[in-house]
């Protein structure tokens, strides 16, 4: 009995619906039959319910049913229900026309079967929209403290946004901005389109707005921010609506405001890859990551875990980030197999014992120390994790056959500078040799530059100095690094993995080189402050092996276009692969011995263009720090 009556509370809606409709045909038969017998001097008698209005009834109740009109919410009433309730309409009068045709229609006036399915469509759609009108009303206004919103953007996602909005009750859209002339005046679901998005500043003072959202999820770097910096001009906060690929990444959900990250200032137009390259090279197959839990080794897992692969081995030496890479797999694709390896890539019997227990097809080598200053003084670790780990694994990869050795290498690898770069440049050269030797192993290098978001990036550095107040530390005015995001990143290495030649080097677009000082400014505009004024900004002086500016290849690497646009190819420059493998036993004996000097000599002879750079003291003494004023003043 009380399970009877749950489910008759928890239908009552439904039925309450089916019977409203079913008042509306029985309405609207009679009232057609009244207003066309209302012309003749003698009408004849209409019952109430006659065999002929039960039996429209029923015809057009299953018409409901089978258009499925009751799986909607008059709540949320759109065009899609206005749409089903008229095929609805013309199919009842279809079953009507066929069933009374046994009388030849005798006693149903042509004028009604006319009229009748836009009469029907007019009763039924009429009470459902003026409902959900007035529960769009009631939203706006059950709370007089909602946020008044001028939304920037017009399009398919502004309008998806007015009525997340408007449904929320928290915000109140009081109007729109656009750029397309054509749009001046006019009303986007009832909101008013009040002018360019160059106004906004004198928009957002006559509606009294209280927030900005920009509604514009397509907009590139440029447009971004240009679009930032007039928002910034209200003193206003604003947000702006997601990207479709990050609702589809999980990274956020849909209808989420979210604020204006510095990915978005910096990012490019979305990469396209040939996802059926990638898909089709991973496919089926077994890939090994080294340094598996790190920025970028984590991301080609997720990727690979993506497009196809069936097996990973996940090859880490810290067991925190191992477990957190394994548990995210697991938890995300479940039947994708997930093997663990925990130790140094250095250490030849884990890289020999990972190969052959688990024979993986193409082996990407993401491990690596990658920290410039502190590698400065710390040459023999670099060497070590970066120089020998690497011809490790690589030749582990040669000895059990292993199709692909995949090495992420850097821009500082191109006239090194640094411990960093001259480590990878050397690491780069030994997999070019090794190529030329016989044996199945294709051997190719992917180089890019600094990655947004990555342990130990400025951007991470940056927003925990502006969430303490600052200072923010710049070593130069001028610094300036190439970005780009961890996805775009990895994407851009599986296309160059899945469509490279044996022994290449391939550069990815890295697209303009972005000074360090505009983005701190953009950082501290973006937390709501202003540079110098709430929070100061520090230079620093360059640190020991680092410099002004990073270039992706060397003059006399040729490089050429791929298949793809963003992945460019290096020509192999000339170098004696015979110094470079025979160096490597007496570099492993000054990394046994810890001496500095012969380590710094093999570098130096093996890679002539290796210049390093030392911090200065009169770089010192040119510390710059930019006035930070005090609390007080910034109070008036």
């Amino acid at each position: 009995m009380v399970v009877w009556q749950q489910r008759l509370a928890g239908n009552f809606p439904r039925i309450a619906v089916m019977l409203h409709d079913l008042f509306m045909v029985w309405a609207c038969w009679q009232l057609l039959h009244v207003a066309r017998y209302a012309m003749l001097d003698v009408a004849p008698t209409l019952p109430l319910l006659g065999f002929d209005v039960v039996v429209v009834m029923l015809l057009q109740a299953l018409a409901f049913r089978y258009v499925g009109l009751y799986r909607g919410l008059w709540r949320f009433a759109s065009v899609t229900d206005l749409v089903n309730i008229f095929k609805a309409s013309f199919i009842g009068l279809g079953a009507i026309v066929l069933v009374f045709s046994y009388k030849r229609l005798d006693g149903i006036p042509m004028s009604v079967l006319a009229i009748y399915p836009f009469a029907l469509a007019a009763l039924l759609g009429g009470p459902r929209l003026l409902y959900r009108a007035w529960k769009d009303y009631q939203s706006i206004h059950s709370d007089a403290r909602a946020r008044r919103v001028l939304v920037l953007g017009a399009g398919h996602a502004a309008e998806a946004l007015v009525k997340d909005l408007r449904r929320s009750g928290d915000y109140e859209p009081v109007g729109l901005l656009d750029d397309s002339p054509h749009l001046k005046g006019a009303k986007l679901q009832g909101i008013p389109i009040l002018g360019n998005i160059a106004d906004v500043a004198s928009v957002a003072r006559e509606t009294a707005a209280k927030l900005l959202v920009i509604a514009i999820p397509t907009l590139d770097a440029a447009g971004m921010q240009r679009i930032v910096a007039l928002c910034e001009s209200t003193g206003l906060p604003f947000r702006t609506v997601p990207r479709l690929s990050d609702v589809l990444e999980g990274n956020t959900l849909p209808g989420q405001l979210k604020e204006v990250a510095i990915e978005d200032l910096l990012g490019r137009k979305p990469i396209q890859p040939d996802w059926e390259l990638i898909r089709g090279w991973l496919r089926g197959r077994t890939v090994m990551v080294t340094g598996a839990g790190g920025s970028i080794g984590s991301e080609l897992c997720r990727q690979c875990a993506r497009h196809g692969v069936n097996r990973i081995v996940l090859l880490e030496i810290s067991e925190i980030l191992m477990l957190n890479i394994q548990s995210e797999l697991c938890r995300n694709f479940p039947h994708l197999e997930i093997e663990c390896v925990l130790g140094d890539c250095g250490d030849a019997a884990v890289v020999r014992r990972a190969l052959t227990l688990y024979r993986p097809d193409t082996v990407f080598h993401a491990a690596a120390y990658k920290q410039v200053p502190l590698l400065e003084g710390q040459m023999r670790e670099a060497i070590r994790n970066n120089t020998l780990a690497t011809e490790c694994v690589a030749r582990a990869c040669q000895e059990h056959g292993v199709d692909n050795f995949v090495f992420i290498s850097t821009d500082k690898a191109v006239d090194p500078a640094n411990a960093l770069g001259a480590t990878k440049r050397y690491a780069e050269m030994i997999c070019q040799s090794l190529n030329q030797k016989k044996g199945g192993t294709r051997y190719v290098t992917v180089r890019f530059g600094n990655v947004l978001g990555s342990v130990g990036s400025v951007v991470p550095l940056f927003r925990e100095q502006i969430r303490k107040g600052g200072p923010v530390t710049v070593t130069d005015p001028e610094v300036s690094r190439y970005f780009m995001t961890i996805p775009e990143a990895c994407l851009l290495i599986l296309q160059a993995a899945a469509s490279s030649s044996r022994g290449a080097i391939y550069m990815l677009d890295m697209g303009e080189p972005v000074l360090i000082r505009v983005l701190a400014e953009q950082m501290i505009r973006l937390a709501g402050k202003q540079p110098g004024a709430d929070i100061a900004i520090v230079y620093t002086g360059l640190r020991a092996g680092e410099k002004l500016h990073e270039r992706l290849f060397y003059a006399d690497e040729n490089s050429r276009p791929t298949a793809h646009p963003k992945v460019l190819e290096a020509g192999v420059r000339e170098f004696s692969a015979e110094r470079v493998l025979g160096s490597l036993p007496r570099l492993r004996e000054a990394v046994a011995s810890y001496d500095a000097e012969t380590m710094q000599a093999i570098l130096s002879a093996v890679i002539p263009e290796y210049s390093p750079v030392q911090e200065t003291a009169e770089s010192r003494a040119n510390t710059n720090i930019v006035p930070f004023p005090s609390k007080e003043a910034g109070r008036n």
